[in-house]
């Protein structure tokens, strides 16, 4: 059985720093990608940062220059690095999983989602 497991969240400060990690159990078939995604009190989900299986990365343009996705595909790992963190950046983060079923369909794992929490 598959799970993605967050960890990494918190309260920090204005300006602070997190560091998000992600390790998937179980075995997943044709992942197309990875990456994070986040919601905050009220608003839908949203993408934060993607990295596909051939390395290309993708980031929402309000955490361009901040965040930064990497994997370790050994470790069967994601990680978000978040820098310069502003209070709008506080939500739960979800790991996402991309995987490819059938020709153009996808399926999509997540974890149980982290918070992230900036205090002005």
């Amino acid at each position: 059985q598959v799970q993605l497991v967050e960890s990494g969240g918190g309260l920090v400060q204005a300006g602070g720093s997190l560091i998000l990690s992600c390790v998937v159990s179980g075995s997943i078939p044709s992942i197309i990608a990875t990456g994070w995604y986040r919601q905050a009190p009220g608003k839908q989900r949203e993408l934060v940062a993607t990295v596909t299986s051939d390395g290309r990365t993708n980031y929402a343009d309000s955490v361009k220059g901040r965040f930064t996705i990497s994997r370790d595909d050994a470790k069967k790992a994601v990680y978000l690095s978040m820098n310069s963190l502003k209070p709008e950046d506080t939500a739960v983060y979800y790991c996402n999983v991309k995987s490819l079923i059938i020709t153009v369909r996808t399926y999509d794992y997540w974890g149980q989602g982290t918070q992230v929490t900036v205090s002005s």
